[in-house]
């Protein structure tokens, strides 16, 4: 993991929103890919659980940004039940690099063209550091559960 490689365009974008939202943290340059969480967690040296996935669904059919932890698998039921809609399904790619301008595997929590509703997994509240993509599958970056709550305004959810 290095500091001092160039950032992609949408990690730049990405610190932007964090310098904005006044979060101060340093987003890492993977010499590999980490496009899953036991890839992300091997990369960084860290429990699969402290992953912070960014997952886009539909939530009867309007895109919703959900933090889950790599530690376990969103439950579509109990995802449904949380959010209180009839449906919730995976986003096509499409949708996915449409609402946040990201590939799917480098998702960030924020740096999207518009702000998007988000959720967040209570299960990442168990770790004093969070590890979340941060806009290319090649770029991580460290937050605290707070930093993330504030930077996505996102309401705390059960999702598995």
């Amino acid at each position: 993991m290095t500091e001092s490689a160039p950032l992609p365009e949408r990690s730049r974008i990405v610190q932007k929103h964090l310098t904005a939202a006044g979060i101060d943290t340093t987003i890492r340059v993977l010499p590999d890919s980490a496009r899953t969480a036991v890839e992300a967690a091997a990369a960084i040296g860290c429990t699969v659980a402290a992953i912070a996935n960014s997952l886009i669904f539909l939530a009867d059919g309007e895109p919703v940004l959900v933090m889950t932890s790599g530690g376990h698998r969103a439950d579509l039921a109990v995802l449904t039940a949380s959010l209180g809609v009839a449906e919730v399904t995976m986003a096509p790619a499409a949708i996915v690099r449409s609402v946040t301008g990201q590939a799917i595997g480098g998702v960030a929590p924020v740096g999207h063209p518009a702000p998007l509703r988000t959720f967040i997994d209570e299960a990442l509240r168990d770790h004093d550091e969070l590890w979340a993509a941060a806009g290319h599958p090649h770029t991580v970056m460290p937050l605290t559960f707070e930093q993330l709550r504030l930077i996505t305004e996102g309401t705390i959810v059960t999702v598995a």
